[in-house]
């Protein structure tokens, strides 16, 4: 099974394991609910938590799990910054509906970058033969994703739609690997 597949919401590896998920989120159903109940959370079963109100939301399950109707519930319900901490966890409708309505969306390849960079890190000691310490890979990591921010910011403003994080990661991000590959004399 290759990266594709695993992407395909039709590969039948990808259908297991969404029930095998499923099944756990129902056989947790009550532990949740008496978590909830000990901790005084809310516990809505068999919804999204879009609906709720807030000023921050921060999807980071799964693929598509937040559309243009949870979308517009956001953003009725007052929330001014999106940020993502999965892969594509906002239908492209989603963002759409984000962007028009000025909320700060950070998307998945800028705002969940931490992890690749974390591991790009992690190589780097491997292959140096060293062993930084907790405090060294979290100051690198941190001056990672300030940089990843300023390129995304500096870049959308340079296009000419400030705070559009979307604009900035993308043009930001084909602009580094266009400039690799000629760097590299492949173009």
């Amino acid at each position: 099974m290759n990266k594709r597949d695993i992407n395909n919401a039709d590969h039948p590896s990808r259908k297991t394991a969404i029930q095998i998920l499923e099944n756990i989120a129902e056989k947790l159903g009550n532990e949740i609910l008496a978590f909830s109940t000990k901790f005084g959370c809310e516990y809505h079963e068999g919804r999204r938590p879009w609906f709720v109100k807030c000023d921050v939301a921060l999807p980071c399950a799964t693929e598509n799990e937040l559309n243009e109707e949870d979308a517009k519930m956001l953003v009725k319900n007052g929330c001014t910054c999106v940020s993502e901490g999965a892969n594509m966890p906002t239908t492209p409708e989603g963002v759409e509906v984000f962007l028009g309505n000025k909320v700060l969306y950070g998307l998945g390849k800028a705002a969940n970058a931490g992890g690749v960079a974390t591991s790009g890190l992690e190589m780097s000691q491997n292959s140096m033969r060293m062993a930084w310490t907790r405090e060294e890979v979290d100051q690198r990591l941190h001056q990672i994703m300030r940089s990843i921010h300023a390129a995304c910011r500096q870049t959308a403003e340079e296009y000419g739609q400030p705070d559009n994080y979307v604009l900035g990661a993308n043009i930001a991000g084909f602009i580094k690997v266009a400039n690799a590959m000629m760097d590299q004399g492949l173009v």
